[in-house]
């Protein structure tokens, strides 16, 4: 049975197989949460980036954890937020799907997904909570007991973000 967690902290610290690096397309890791993680992973996380060079927005690719504490770095890439005119819902969820449709096909026990485009894309934070909750219900509800995921977690930086998500849920 796949275990759902809402924890606030820094996903950076977390002690899981992967973490979700909220990414831009370009996977340069320049601001926000992917440069954080960068810093506290290692330049290996931006070269091994480097190497694959895109990742088309409500995607995801990964690359080695370097010096976290995850193994792994699932970098989605959420929508720019522009007013919900140009399928940013859709994208976020297909980026959140496409993170845990990763983390399946690379047998992992453990992820932990931030609030992918609520920060510097500027995504409405209430309503990135629904839909990041309804990806990972519905891959749950799909894939429970025929994947090696047991725990999804989902890691809020602040008392905001994580009280909207525990509404949301």
């Amino acid at each position: 049975m796949i275990k759902l967690e809402i924890v606030k902290g820094d996903i950076t610290e977390e002690e899981v197989d992967a973490i979700v690096n909220a990414a831009n397309e370009n996977l340069i890791h320049a601001g926000g949460l992917a440069l954080a993680v960068v810093k506290k992973g290692g330049k290996i996380i931006q070269e091994e980036s480097d190497k694959i060079g895109y990742c088309p927005p409500g995607k995801a690719v990964i690359t080695s954890g370097g010096n976290l504490k995850a193994k792994f770095v699932i970098h989605a890439v959420g929508p720019v937020w522009k007013g919900g005119k140009y399928n940013e819902d859709e994208i976020l969820y297909s980026a959140v799907r496409s993170a845990l449709l990763l983390a399946h096909e690379k047998n992992l026990r453990s992820i932990s997904i931030p609030a992918i485009s609520t920060g510097i894309f500027g995504f409405p934070k209430e309503r990135a909570s629904s839909i990041i909750l309804k990806a990972i219900k519905d891959f749950i509800n799909e894939f429970d007991g025929k994947t090696t995921i047991e725990k999804i977690r989902v890691c809020l930086y602040d008392d905001e973000t994580y009280n909207i998500f525990l509404k949301a849920l």
